[in-house]
């Protein structure tokens, strides 16, 4: 009872991240596998699923906002169906050991970015900065990324969209809207690689608790200011990441 109730309280926690800044999903996998000893596999296969619903709460949302730039969402998200297929494949060849760490680096690497990055809205568009085929090969490479590490997807490509050019609000728009082609390959790829006796019962429990933590945090955007929830996250990030690279 204890591992369900954590699961929840954790998912609430981090769906209601989610629905205020678009980051925090990288802490699931690094929860899961670093501090509950959950096999990577079904670690990852959890997280998978949560970003699934993130992903499609958030794209849904920032479409109706019209913040989603649907032809950039769909090139970087061509590339990252394959991706992440890839970074499945990779991550269940590694040593368990392996793949925490580089989950801990990938982590500590989003949480220094979110401290340093400028949340500036850009006038240019981002898509003159790569052409079409540039884009799919961008979301390639970081769908295997994240699929591999399970940073999930908008930790790392909000903030490389930014660098890019694309506006703020577009970057998060696209990079939730990719977030669900990264999930779904790696969803399947690490639930088969479940013990389907515990694996179905958390799943269900933390898809709900997930859910219901991404819209109410959606809904309440007006009470909070993101900005400081972001750095906090980041600083939590960084020194979490940090002590498990030190204490293995």
């Amino acid at each position: 009872m204890v591992e369900y109730l954590i699961v929840i309280l954790a998912n609430l926690l981090v769906g209601g991240m989610i629905g205020l800044t678009g980051i925090a999903g990288f802490l699931l996998p690094m929860l899961y596998s670093g501090f509950m000893g959950m096999p990577a596999a079904q670690g990852m296969a959890l997280s998978f699923f949560a970003f699934l619903i993130s992903g499609v709460l958030g794209a849904w949302n920032y479409h109706r906002a019209k913040n989603l730039d649907v032809r950039l969402g769909l090139l970087i998200s061509a590339g990252s169906l394959i991706g992440a297929s890839l970074g499945v494949w990779l991550n269940l060849l590694m040593d368990e050991s392996l793949v925490k760490r580089i989950l801990y680096l990938v982590v500590l690497a989003s949480g220094i970015s979110i401290l340093l990055r400028k949340d500036r809205d850009r006038k240019t568009g981002g898509r003159e900065k790569l052409p079409a085929w540039g884009m799919v090969a961008f979301g390639l490479v970081t769908g295997a990324l994240c699929a591999l590490s399970g940073a999930g997807g908008p930790i790392l490509v909000m903030p490389l969209l930014v660098v890019l050019g694309v506006p703020v609000k577009t970057a998060v728009g696209v990079a939730l809207f990719n977030s669900i082609f990264i999930a779904i390959p790696s969803c399947i790829g690490y639930s088969l690689q479940c013990d389907p006796g515990t694996f179905l019962s958390l799943l269900a429990v933390s898809m709900i608790s997930h859910g219901a933590g991404v819209w109410a945090g959606s809904r309440n955007t007006s009470f909070l200011k993101p900005e400081p929830l972001k750095k906090g996250v980041a600083v939590f990030s960084v020194c979490i990441a940090v002590f498990k690279l030190i204490t293995g």
